[in-house]
């Protein structure tokens, strides 16, 4: 059972859309935990389109449990490198565009 006010915290829950690009997982495994009882959910619509929304925390321990450690750890180091390259492209693009901005200043 969730702790009391868990589905409120920030990235405390995600859908299983969010599950596939984050985890690798589809949703007949997100479902097979909910008819397991290992995963809590809540269902959603957005623009009619139906979602289950799942805890985070609930869903890794399922994927550790069915699918390995190493298999959960595999996938968390490549989101993580994802999110660190997104990151040093933002902050390239930000710095040439500063670059620009002090070469038009300069020419004034």
């Amino acid at each position: 059972m969730a702790e009391h006010g868990e589905w409120t915290k920030k990235g405390a829950s995600l859908s299983d859309v969010t599950a596939r690009k984050e985890y690798g997982v589809n949703r007949e495994f997100i479902v097979a935990g909910i008819n397991s009882g290992d995963l809590e959910y809540h269902e959603g619509s957005v623009f009619g389109s139906p979602y289950i929304k799942v805890l985070r925390s609930q869903l890794e321990r399922y994927i550790s449990n069915h699918l390995g450690a190493d298999y959960l750890s595999t996938v968390k180091n490549k989101a993580e490198l994802r999110a660190i390259k997104k990151e040093m492209q933002q902050l390239k693009d930000r710095m040439n565009t500063l670059q620009q901005r002090q070469v038009e200043l300069e020419g004034s």
